[in-house]
């Protein structure tokens, strides 16, 4: 009697997280596309996913070890192909990301909310704007009341048995916003992030299995959770770059969500006072003004770059004396960026990367903010024996400590990433401020980032020439906008003062009560060069030897030599920062009119050495 084969089904397999291209198994069970499995691969078990059914090969197949038990729907499926072809990776990093469905599924928990949210008549006619829309921008200026016309269609989308995901940067996971929404709706509330532990992971997943969790906040990664009938997506602070990956896959969450707003049926909403000029351009807009609470704000031009003046000495001691608080924005963390030799002209960068290393004093130590090397601060210069060192491009430590020795009745805390790496510290920070137990805050980029401060008088920006003066193509749009979120700080309840030291005053006083003015402005400039009316792509070359670099760099050119009639190459050669943790590092920039031609160049030029960064929004 003739023996039959019991393997009787054949599966295209993408191993997570692998960068290999897909693997053909075997399978003595039919399994759905989107199964989750474990695979024998080199002697190690491999996890992956069923992307489609094919016929036998010529070739013998191992055969699928186990059914993990979930799987990825069709949505997932459709945006991991979307990721790995549009932003170049492969499609096991791409569904890597995200999380998959159990197979078993539990009756939905009915959702019941009685809490009211009172919106103004401004904010009615926004979300009516909005409900109009599957997909759209709400530019409100900081303070115009958005996220209560987020909370009102998230209402609205629970109500009807449907989920939402509401999205912000990293860094803007406010305690205070995860208390309003918790508070609106709570226990149908999770939020999501990087730094949860395993078994966080697993609770809040097991939470939104049951249908108790109908709401995920967080930053990129809350786009890809296993959610039961999306009907809302949010990204808020649209403008905020942290929302593009910069490891592969190079995926920027704000266009993600776009294109899975298409795949699930669910209404995406844009937000931010400083919408990038892409989105405001692309998008149907709906424009809030004013803030929500009566106020009024000066702001006041100082010549300077990044130095503490008496007139910002001053203006400190008085709005405290008032009894109100205040924040100094610094753009650069530790206490100075660069420690130059006076008498050679030496400057002591990092042996890793190609930057100035900072001066921490607590520390001892010269720090690369890049690598993170440390070396102890050295007492004559390597090169000449000098013992005269200067320090330039102050940072948050000294800005904190000379501000302390100037005007010690006041309290004064650094808000940065070195003294804030945690969500229990903010929220203890946060919670002191606006207690008033600190009467200042000296912070990076941190203060911008949507903090509810409850009763600002002052707002100082330091050092925003530096940002204005980046070689890159937005770099009016980012200064601008920084700007913009740090003044709209000050002065959210009552009347607020900005002082803002430039050595560009014309600027920022032509657009900081009007941004909307600088987008229409600005467009005509990026005409025929820059986003929304071209798309870019950048190849990124990086090894520890220079020349091969080189090399890798010179065959890129040859093979984009196919693409000349749709793609042009706008110009190559080492990245603004050379060097990074001991591997050089050269890019390529494309422009095209057509992003399906971009794909298809960064494909062909994609390699070992070589990655791909579709819509780069970083070109350092």
């Amino acid at each position: 009697m003739q023996r039959t084969d019991p393997v009787t089904h054949y599966y295209t397999l993408a191993l997570l997280g692998s960068a290999q291209p897909c693997l053909t198994y075997a399978s003595s069970q039919a399994l759905a596309i989107g199964t989750r499995v474990r695979v024998p691969l080199q002697g190690r078990e491999k996890e992956a996913v069923v992307v489609e059914a094919c016929e036998k090969p010529s070739f013998t197949c191992k055969e699928i070890s186990q059914d993990l038990g979930d799987v990825f729907a069709s949505w997932q499926m459709q945006c991991a192909k979307f990721i790995s072809e549009y932003y170049g990776s492969s499609l096991g990093e791409a569904l890597a990301l995200m999380v998959p469905y159990p197979k078993e599924k539990t009756p939905p928990i009915p959702f019941t909310c009685n809490a009211s949210l009172a919106l103004s008549l401004a904010q009615q006619k926004a979300k009516a704007f909005l409900l109009q829309h599957d997909k759209a921008l709400l530019f409100g200026d900081t303070g115009s009341g958005k996220t209560e016309i987020y909370l009102a269609l998230m209402q609205e989308v629970l109500c009807e048995g449907k989920s939402a995901i509401f999205l912000m940067p990293e860094i803007g996971l406010t305690p205070q916003m995860k208390e309003r929404l918790e508070r609106h709706f709570g226990v149908r509330v999770a939020i999501w992030h990087s730094k949860l532990s395993k078994v966080q992971k697993q609770n809040i997943l097991a939470r939104i299995h049951t249908g108790e969790v109908r709401i995920v906040a967080g930053p990129r990664s809350a786009l890809f959770l296993p959610l039961r009938e999306v009907g809302l997506i949010v990204v808020d602070e649209e403008h905020d770059e942290s929302y593009k990956s910069s490891s592969r896959p190079r995926y920027n969450a704000k266009d993600v969500a776009l294109m899975l707003g298409t795949y699930v049926g669910a209404r995406v909403v844009l937000g931010s006072a400083t919408p990038s000029l892409t989105s405001y351009d692309k998008l149907p807009t709906m424009r809030l003004r004013g803030t929500y609470f009566q106020s009024s704000r000066s702001i006041v031009y100082e010549s300077g770059h990044h130095e503490l003046t008496p007139t910002i000495i001053a203006k400190l001691a008085q709005v405290v004396e008032k009894k109100r608080q205040a924040i100094v924005f610094v753009p650069t963390r530790a206490h100075f960026k660069h420690l130059t030799c006076k008498g050679c002209g030496e400057r002591f960068e990092c042996p890793f990367c190609a930057v100035s290393m900072s001066l921490h004093k607590h520390k001892n130590a010269l720090v690369c903010h890049y690598c993170n090397f440390a070396s102890p601060i050295p007492k004559t210069c390597p090169k000449c024996e000098s013992e005269t060192m200067e320090a330039s491009r102050i940072g948050t430590s000294e800005v904190t400590e000379t501000l302390r020795e100037t005007l010690p009745q006041i309290v004064f805390e650094q808000f940065d990433r070195d003294e804030v790496r945690t969500e229990k510290q903010l929220k203890s920070l946060l919670k002191r401020f606006n207690n008033r137990e600190i009467d200042v805050l000296v912070g990076t980029q941190m203060l911008s980032k949507g903090h509810d401060y409850h009763d600002i008088g002052l707002s100082v920006i330091l050092g925003l020439d530096s940002q204005l003066a980046q070689g890159d193509f937005r770099a009016r749009e980012k200064a601008l906008a920084l700007a913009l979120q740090i003044a709209g700080r000050s002065g959210r309840k009552g009347e607020g003062e900005v002082i803002l030291q430039t050595l560009n005053p014309e600027f920022f006083h032509a657009y900081m009560d009007d941004f909307e003015r600088f987008l229409k402005e600005e467009k005509p400039h990026r005409e025929g060069l820059y986003p929304p009316f071209k798309r870019l792509l950048r190849l990124l070359v990086s090894h520890a030897n220079e020349l091969t670099c080189k090399k890798v760099v010179e065959e890129v050119l040859g093979k984009l030599t196919a693409y000349k009639e749709r793609v042009e190459v706008v110009g190559h050669g080492p990245s603004d920062i050379g060097k990074i943790a001991g591997k050089y590092r050269y890019h390529v920039l494309l422009r095209s009119d057509s992003p399906r031609a971009l794909v298809q160049a960064g494909l062909t030029c994609k390699g070992r050495l070589v990655e791909v960064d579709m819509d780069p929004v970083s070109f350092s």
